[in-house]
Parts: structure tokens; C-alpha cells; sequence
């Protein structure tokens, strides 16, 4: 198995044959994305009211699939970073730095939905606690690793040293995730991925993970046309430098 996906890594390291893949699997992305995402909202819109939270309890389903997107995009980026940093794949600081901004907005958008949840419910719009530091930390990681890209002129330099700050930088992602479990925190622990039966009754289970597969689904759309994009940015780059040295 595991050398079947190295192969398959291998044939698809070539960036003719990973364009000709993106454009087959683009349109059927973008599509599954919307429709995941409209019957998403629309179970989401007959989700009945929360006994304690009452209607506030629909944040939740922005929210929580936001925050997974956070945590799977840095995962993302990091897996990446190594592969690009260390198996000298030519495709993983494409991705890695394709998924970097997406990323981003999902952990701005866990952090907003977070703020305008817990104001009802705390009677705070932000505590210093341990979860929602983490993920501000997670949130100032993924700007670093982004203005990173744009500091440095030379792009091989460039992406060596993001891949360096995303691979050290993973080190917040299991504060994130455990942070719960680790200290005392007004955040509730997880009621979705346990081993037991999760804690959320299936009104609210169902459309939850609809929204977490419609997010899942959206980030590996947008960061596949960012792929796209820089795939096509670099054959600019080569022709214009092609062109310069031509005409030298």
C-alpha cells in the first residue's frame, strides 16, 4: 500500500501530469463543495432550538467545522513541508504554501464564531484560556509562515525557510487539540470524536458533520486552484527569465 502511494506521489511530481489531474478533479470539487455546503446550511436551518442555548446553538456549525479546518489545514501544510523539505517532492511547497492562506481564514472564522458564541454563553466575548490562546497562536503561525513566503525574494530560499517555521511551528497543534485535556478551561472537551457515543444528539450530530464535510471538501477546492495558480505563476516566472536571458 505504502508503495503504491509513493508511486503514485512520484507519477503526479511532474507538474504537466498533477495539471492535468487538478483539471479533472477541479469542476467536480467546486461542485460537490456547494452542494455539501447549501445542504448543509439547509439542515442547519431546521436544526431545532437548543434547550439552553436556545438559537445561538447554530454557530456551533460554523464554528467547530472552522476549527477543524484550522487543525487539518497546519496538519496539511506540515505534511507538506516535510515532503517537500525532505523526500524533495516538487509539488510540497506548492501545497504548502497553496493551503497556508486558506487555513488561515478557518481559523479567523473559528476565532470570530468562537468570540460571538461564547459572549452568550461566558459573558465574554474572549478569555485568555487555553484553547482559544492556542488557536490565536495557530492563527499568528499561519501569518508568519505566510509573510515569510513574501520576505524573502529568492524562492527556493524562501520556501526552505517556510518549510522550516511550518514543520516547528506543528508543535501547537496538539496544544490545540489536548489543551481541553491538559488544563482547566471554559472551553467544553471534545463531544464529537470520542470513543464512546458522542455527547450530541443526532439533530445536531448529522448537520455538523455535513458542515465538517462540506468545509473539508471547500478547503481541498480552494487550495487545489491555488495550486493551480502557482503552478502556472512558476511557468511565467521560467518564460520571463527564458525571455530576459534570450534577449541579454
Amino acid at each position: 500500500m505504502l508503495k503504491a502511494l509513493e508511486n503514485i506521489s512520484a507519477f503526479y511530481a511532474n507538474p504537466t501530469r498533477f495539471m492535468g489531474l487538478a483539471s479533472r478533479l477541479h469542476g467536480p470539487l467546486w461542485a460537490l463543495a456547494v452542494l455539501l455546503l447549501a445542504y448543509g446550511l439547509y439542515r442547519v436551518a431546521h436544526v431545532p432550538a437548543d434547550y439552553q442555548q436556545g438559537d445561538t446553538v447554530r454557530i456551533m456549525f460554523v464554528h467547530v467545522p472552522a476549527a477543524w479546518m484550522a487543525l487539518f489545514g497546519y496538519s496539511f501544510i506540515f505534511f507538506a513541508s516535510v515532503t517537500a523539505l525532505i523526500f524533495r517532492h516538487p509539488l510540497g511547497h506548492v501545497a504548502a504554501r497553496a493551503a497556508a492562506p486558506v487555513g488561515a481564514v478557518f481559523t479567523l472564522l473559528a476565532l470570530i464564531t468562537g468570540s460571538l458564541w461564547g459572549q452568550p454563553m461566558w459573558g465574554t466575548w474572549w478569555v485568555w484560556d487555553a484553547r482559544l490562546t492556542s488557536v490565536l497562536v495557530l492563527f499568528f503561525i499561519y501569518l508568519g509562515y505566510i509573510a515569510l513566503w513574501q520576505a524573502i525574494d529568492e524562492p527556493t530560499r524562501a520556501a526552505r525557510a517556510a518549510a522550516i517555521l511550518a514543520i516547528v511551528g506543528f508543535i501547537n497543534v496538539p496544544i490545540v487539540k489536548f489543551s481541553v485535556d491538559w488544563w482547566n478551561t471554559l472551553h467544553q472537551p471534545a463531544s464529537v470524536s470520542r470513543l464512546a457515543r458522542p455527547a450530541l444528539h443526532a439533530d445536531f450530530l448529522y448537520p455538523l458533520l455535513i458542515m465538517g464535510a462540506a468545509f473539508l471538501v471547500l478547503f481541498l477546492a480552494i487550495t487545489l486552484t491555488r495550486m493551480q495558480m502557482e503552478v502556472l505563476r512558476q511557468r511565467l516566472r521560467v518564460r520571463a527569465r527564458a525571455g530576459a536571458s534570450e534577449n541579454a
